[in-house]
Formats: C-alpha cells, structure tokens, sequence
C-alpha cells in the first residue's frame, strides 16, 4: 500500500486503524492490531473507572512498540467522564485521539501541546472545516456505509467534498472489508480508512461466539437501521429478534421523545436500556440478540486472528 500522511501522522506501516468498537474493542485486540502494522484505537467509555482505563492504555504500551495508539472520546454532554478520561489521556501520553458526537475544542486545546494527535468524526462539510479551523489533525469521513451511527453521504461523494474543502487528511469510515475496497476509496483521495466491523468475528475478541458467528453468517443485506438503541438510525445485525422487536419506536415512545419537557429524559433512558441491551446480546448466550454490526461484514467469512484479518485487507 502506498505511504500517506496518515503513515506519517501515526507512524505505522499501513494508514488503516481498527475503528473504536463499544463493548467489542479490548488490550488484546488493540496489541495485536499494533503490532501487526495498522493504528487502533479503544473507546474510553469501554472501562467502567478511571483505573481500569489507565491500566489498560498501560497494558498495550508496555506490549507494544508502534505508536499507533488512540483512544476514542464521545466528547457531548452525555459522557459525564469525558474529563477525566482526557486527563487521563494526556497524563500518560497516547498517540492519538478520535473524537465523536461533539465540540472537540478542548481536546485539541490539551492535546496539542502533548504532540497528541486529534482525529474529529464528521459527517459533513460545514463540520470538517469547524475542526480543521480549531486545529484538528485529520478527519473522519463516516459514510452511509459504516457501522454503528452511520452518515448519509456515499463515500464517493463524502471524500472528494471534505478534500476539496479541508487541508487536512481525510481518512474513511464505513464499508470496506477486504484489500479492492481499500484501493477504491484510497482512489477516491482519502488519506487512511478507519475499519472496524471485519473485526468483531476475530479470535481475541471477549464477545461471544454467538455474535462472531452472526458476523460470519449474515451479509451487507442482513444490516438494517434501527432507533431504539440510542433513538437515532443505528446499524445492527437483522436478527430474528430484531425483525421481532421492530426497528422504531413505538407511537408512545415517538410521542415522549418530542415533548419538550420530558424528550431529554426520555433519550437518556432510551440509550441506557438500548447500551443494556448491546452488552448483554455481546457476551452471553440469548435470545435478545441486539449485535451492531456495519455491512462490511459481507466479507467476513470465518472468525480469524487479527493479524489474519490485516493481511485480508493489505495484501
């Protein structure tokens, strides 16, 4: 694969890094991911205290040599840790952070001075030049096709658009799984791909192997939005349960979630039961199967090791 400035900014061998994955991403994944020649990158939120957090940025430093090691930060007023884990963060020196679902001023403010790298998720023009204005390093370009909170632009259209606006690198997010994606949206001007669902269904991951082998099983047409984990479109697996259940919210919950006074509360309660639901279908055995998943699963044939997977898409 030919040098960018993603290989430059993380100093890695190839200018991809496996997404942040909630719940899913752990230390293990995130060492072997490093030291098999990509970037990765953990979300805070995926450790309950500040201890464990520390211990596990710790972990992967001291088994790992690359400095490809970032930490994603949901930077909204929902995540009441986000300051703690920003210290946390700049305390012990990570090499990059991606930054999602809000302002991420402060972050760049801390980080800068640290030569601690800031990546910003946009999902549109007008933002990327926000955070390219406040001094953000690179962007993420979430496409329609990423898993998770997808975006609404192709990334035929999302990347030339932030390319022709922005002086920053672009790096992209959504839809690719295997080595002739890559190519096709490196064509396109993007810089690096930020890749995570091909990486759920691998041998060091801790979910269960329920959710590996739906990752295995299903396909990019089995992949449907639904609201009622957070209340807006998130990407998950079209399960039995799923087509069950539905995929919107019911009339009451619709009719909550637009009253004034009550729809902050109501989101809030929405996205704890909806969490609830996400990590109790990841690691055990259950009916309730709720697994995020995007449709780069289609080339996920067999559950792997990470350093297989790598090879899947690099060569």
């Amino acid at each position: 694969m030919k040098k960018t400035p993603v290989n430059e900014l993380l100093e890695v061998k190839y200018p991809i890094i496996m997404a942040p994955m909630f719940l899913v991403t752990n230390t293990k994944m995130m060492i072997e991911a490093m030291n098999s020649g990509i970037a990765a990158c953990i979300p805070a939120l995926n450790y309950r205290t500040d201890e464990q957090f520390r211990e596990a940025i710790q972990e992967i430093r001291s088994n790992t040599t690359s400095k490809g090691l970032g930490i994603n930060l949901i930077v909204n007023k929902s995540n009441i840790k986000v300051q703690q884990q920003l210290k946390t963060c700049v305390e012990l020196g990570v090499d990059f952070i991606i930054t999602s679902l809000g302002s991420p001023k402060e972050v760049i403010e801390q980080c800068k001075p640290k030569g601690i790298k800031v990546f910003c998720d946009v999902v549109e023009e007008k933002y990327a030049k926000k955070v390219e204005e406040l001094g953000a390093d690179a962007v993420i370009a979430v496409n329609c096709n990423a898993g998770g909170h997808a975006g609404k632009l192709k990334p035929e259209e999302i990347i030339p658009l932030l390319n022709k606006h922005c002086n920053i690198p672009v790096i992209s997010a959504g839809g690719i799984g295997a080595k002739e994606g890559i190519d096709t949206i490196m064509s396109l001007g993007a810089a690096g791909l930020s890749i995570g669902s091909p990486f759920i269904a691998c041998e060091e991951a801790h979910i269960s192997k329920e959710y590996k082998q739906a990752c295995v099983d299903y396909g990019k047409d089995d992949i449907v939005f639904t609201t009622k984990i957070s209340g807006t479109p998130c990407t998950v697996i079209n399960t039995p349960y799923v087509q069950k259940t539905g995929t919107t919210q019911n009339w009451l919950e619709k009719l909550m979630s637009k009253n004034k006074k009550i729809k902050k509360w109501v989101k809030m309660i929405t996205y704890f039961n909806g969490m609830k639901s996400l990590e109790k279908a990841a690691f055990s055995s259950t009916y309730n199967t709720v697994w995020c998943a995007g449709p780069s699963i289609e080339h996920t044939t067999e559950v792997l090791p990470i350093k297989e997977i790598i090879k899947r898409l690099t060569t």
